[in-house]
């Protein structure tokens, strides 16, 4: 038979390990300046952006928003690229549905998506008919 002091303490235990779990999950920010100076090779657009992103350890969850402006023409795609380091290429990643600035929306990903963001291995470029190679580019890192 198990005593009330026993139930209480098994119950404290599991009440714990839930809470420890949940302690270890982290919100990261994240953070990319897009230039066409970053796109390779590069292009002489004037086009800007900025991305802002967090990711949540935990869920896996990438939670983003882009804002871009001085493009050649509208945007015709974006995408979360990697792995690659800066100046060299990659396959995209993250395809982003709805390309109208700003861009707001959110990505699980997957283990091997998550490492290449904390390595700095991730990229967001902005494409437009002019520059259909992608026209402003940064590099996603660590925010302070």
């Amino acid at each position: 038979m198990i005593t009330l002091p026993s139930r209480v303490a098994s119950l404290s235990v599991i009440a714990m390990l839930a809470f420890t779990s949940a302690a270890f999950a982290e919100s990261q920010h994240y953070s990319a300046d897009l230039k066409a100076s970053s796109e390779v090779p590069a292009n002489d657009s004037k086009g800007t952006g900025k991305l802002d992103a967090t990711y949540d350890t935990s869920s896996k969850k990438l939670t983003y928003t882009v804002t871009y402006m001085g493009l050649t023409g509208p945007a015709t795609a974006a995408h979360f690229h990697g792995p690659a380091e800066p100046g060299a290429n990659a396959g995209v990643l993250i395809p982003i549905k709805d390309v109208h600035t700003p861009i707001k929306d959110q990505a699980t990903l997957t283990d091997a998506q998550a490492a290449d963001l904390q390595a700095g291995k991730m990229y967001f470029n902005v494409h437009t008919a002019a520059h259909p190679g992608g026209e402003i580019r940064g590099q996603v890192t660590k925010a302070p």
